[in-house]
């Protein structure tokens, strides 16, 4: 799923949340997450740049990191906030993990382009806050306060680019209060969201010279096959092969496969991960170059062809008709000294049109 939400019931549990963001594969000691802040309500709250622990724990209670005064009422059952995650098609996540350094910069800033953009569709659309007795007033936002925390890979360590976007249930109102947010138009914006977010990366990436293949609102890349997304799925495999064995056929069955292959993280080195990675795709077979030159060149005839004017398609067909025309033409004149031999042609209404048009 390129776009999923999943809510933080509790303070506790969102805290627990950014110690895990801060396990990204790539780290072997404790470090702070790799994440940034973004949207409208973070620009209110002065919060740009890094994400740190303490200006995170401060948002989620409701308080502004600066001033330390409260944002809004919060209560008890207070949910701090969703994790809303988008994941770069597999295609994309291979061409990242087995190009030059150069390549992986750009795909990544595509990849977080397209986010941004996406969160943005929801700031602009998608939030709403209430107000008034029991809520009954609901108001769109002002703005949203969102974390984004930058992953690369899965838990099985195949190259996985997918960015959390922590949104936090404090938003801005237009006339400057605050309020919480309503939980239902974030889960029905999900889908939206994935199209927002794949449209804007097959864009960039198109722009970047990379063949892009779409289907509806998904993309893919042409210089990747089939099969050698599949091998570097293997987080996909498992638990396809845990639905088959116990019978799952249902979503919520998949999430149970989820769950019972569900490794711990490992901590691996940035160079250690892109040179297994390399290895793999050498032991399948494929050269990323040979495959973005065929891609490309398939690209560029496609192109050509759906630019070609229908009056040249129709010269093209022409001549090869009358040719003909001219070669039954001799034959039947040939005939009349040939006796018993009898020639008869006949066109398709299609290539009589053809002929009238010329």
């Amino acid at each position: 799923m390129v776009a999923s939400i999943s809510a933080r019931k509790s303070v506790a549990a969102a805290t627990a949340y950014f110690k895990h963001m801060a396990q990204d594969e790539y780290y072997t000691g404790d470090q702070e997450a790799e994440g940034e802040w973004d949207g409208c309500g973070a620009e209110r709250l002065a919060l740009e740049g890094a994400v740190s622990k303490a200006d995170f724990e401060a948002a989620l209670n409701g308080i502004d990191p600066r001033t330390g005064e409260p944002l809004t009422q919060i209560g008890k059952a207070h949910a701090p906030g969703w994790d809303m995650t988008f994941s770069a098609p597999k295609s994309v996540s291979v061409m990242w993990a087995l190009s030059t350094p150069a390549d992986r910069t750009k795909i990544e800033a595509a990849h977080r382009q397209a986010v941004s953009t996406a969160t943005r569709n929801l700031e602009d659309n998608h939030a709403f806050t209430r107000r008034g007795k029991a809520g009954a007033i609901r108001e769109p936002v002002a703005g949203l306060t969102i974390a984004r925390f930058h992953h690369h890979t899965s838990r099985d360590l195949d190259p996985q680019l997918h960015t959390h976007a922590f949104i936090f249930n404090t938003a801005p109102r237009r006339d400057g209060t605050w309020g919480t947010i309503v939980s239902r138009d974030l889960y029905k914006a999900q889908k939206d969201a994935g199209a927002v977010y794949r449209q804007h990366l097959g864009n960039a990436l198109e722009r970047q010279g990379y063949a892009v293949e779409r289907k509806g609102t998904g993309i893919r890349l042409k210089a990747i096959p089939y099969a050698v997304e599949r091998a570097f799925s293997k987080r996909r495999q498992a638990i396809e092969q845990a639905a088959a064995t116990h019978g799952y056929r249902t979503p919520k069955g998949m999430e149970l496969a989820a769950l019972r292959t569900r490794q711990a993280k490992r901590p691996r080195e940035r160079a250690a991960l892109f040179k297994a990675w390399a290895q793999e795709a050498r032991a399948l077979g494929f050269n990323l170059d040979r495959a973005r030159q065929t891609a490309a060149a398939g690209s560029r005839l496609s192109q050509q062809s759906n630019a070609l004017p229908q009056t040249k398609q129709t010269n093209a067909i022409g001549p090869s008709i009358r040719q003909m025309a001219m070669l039954a033409a001799s034959v039947l004149r040939g005939s009349s000294r040939m006796p018993g031999i009898a020639v008869k042609l006949r066109r398709s209404d299609p290539e009589r049109q053809n002929e009238r048009e010329l």
